[in-house]
């Protein structure tokens, strides 16, 4: 095995699992190395302590029962730690943007210029009226979150690499099936539904467009089952993970239309915070409306969901399959309930970071690199 072919560990760690992979490349194939994941309590949300102590713990645990290669790794930042918008702005001059962030931006999320980091990119040139503006998306995270994450990857036995952000591993889970030359104007939807979070990004070819964090997603959804049936969230999520599997039969029919209603108002909700974001689109770029739409993440799996998302979008859905066409015998990934592995389409992306992915120019991996 040539080690310099091998990437470092990606390492998710989401409100509800921890993953982690390495992918290695041979040729032109890309082989899993090792992949392990863990579940976190929802319970330990409520003690941050504990929490991490799991974290660290499982982290170590997975270190010890997988063949890992090294201890170098690439981390993503929680969605609930980074703030994200999207302004348009008069100009284009890289010191008057970076004036503007220290200023306008760091004041509207509290941050402090001086101290915790702050990045952008600029999406492009977009029209508001007839008049051209300029499309920038700002990042930003308080340094002593930032401090925490690294200290915690550390108390691991992980030495990071870089830090990366949830909607730059998304975009570039999906670049394998985006290298062709024909793809290079084709328009992506890409919807990840996470625990706390609902991340949208919209891209073209390799340029991210859009990017938007909506805080509804599958917590949501749960504390809303739990409210209307009169259940604790535990006993709702457990509800919910049952209904999964439309073949089920171990929930009756008259509870799957109370869970289904319980759902409904959230779902409706989400549905037109997804589309208002299709419509930005259409209008900031004067582009088309998207025709499809690619979903990942654990919440992507329940049927009711992903039913009501296709009657309020009027779109074509599809689930993400991240690890599709990789080398897999290597490692021995349970994919008989899940068999899409949607949920993995961060650690994926995380873990393409610097891959010699072929015609892949995205130079938006840049963002967050100064970050470690």
């Amino acid at each position: 095995m040539n080690s310099s072919k091998i990437q470092p560990i990606a390492l998710d760690i989401g409100h509800s699992a921890i993953k982690m992979i390495q992918l290695c490349r041979d040729s032109q194939a890309i082989r899993v190395v090792a992949a392990q994941d863990a579940v976190i309590d929802p319970a330990l949300s409520r003690d941050p302590a504990a929490r991490r102590e799991f974290i660290v713990s499982s982290i170590r645990q997975m270190l010890s029962r997988a063949d890992f290669s090294g201890r170098r790794v690439i981390s993503c930042l929680p969605g609930d730690v980074i703030k994200i918008k999207s302004l348009r702005l008069d100009t284009d001059n890289a010191d008057e943007i970076e004036q503007f962030m220290r200023t306008e931006v760091a004041a509207r999320f509290g941050l402090k210029p001086d101290i915790d980091e702050l990045r952008y990119m600029v999406a492009g040139s977009v029209f508001q009226g007839e008049q051209m503006k300029n499309e920038v998306i700002f990042f930003g995270v308080e340094r002593d979150a930032l401090a925490d994450h690294l200290a915690m990857l550390e108390e691991a036995r992980l030495e990071p690499v870089t830090l990366d952000t949830v909607p730059f591993a998304l975009f570039r889970s999906f670049q394998l099936s985006l290298r062709r030359r024909e793809d290079k104007d084709m328009v992506s939807v890409l919807v990840d539904l996470g625990c706390r979070y609902t991340t949208v990004i919209i891209g073209k070819g390799h340029q991210i467009l859009f990017i938007k964090q909506i805080p509804i997603a599958g917590e949501h959804l749960t504390e809303e089952v739990a409210g209307r049936l009169g259940i604790r969230p535990e006993e709702a999520a457990m509800l919910r993970s049952k209904l999964r599997n439309p073949e089920s039969t171990e929930v009756d029919q008259e509870t799957t239309h109370a869970v289904s209603d319980a759902m409904n108002n959230a779902i409706e909700t989400l549905s037109r915070e997804i589309a208002l974001c299709f419509k930005y689109y259409a209008v900031t770029f004067r582009g088309q409306r998207p025709a499809e739409a690619v979903f990942a993440g654990g919440e992507a799996y329940e049927t009711t969901l992903m039913n009501a998302l296709r009657r309020h979008l009027g779109l074509q859905i599809r689930i993400a399959e991240p690890l599709r066409g990789f080398d897999l015998k290597q490692v021995g990934l349970d994919r008989r309930s899940n068999p899409q592995m949607c949920e993995w389409a961060v650690a994926v992306g995380l873990a393409m970071r610097g891959l010699d992915v072929p015609e892949n120019t995205n130079q938006q991996d840049e963002v967050f690199q100064e970050t470690v």
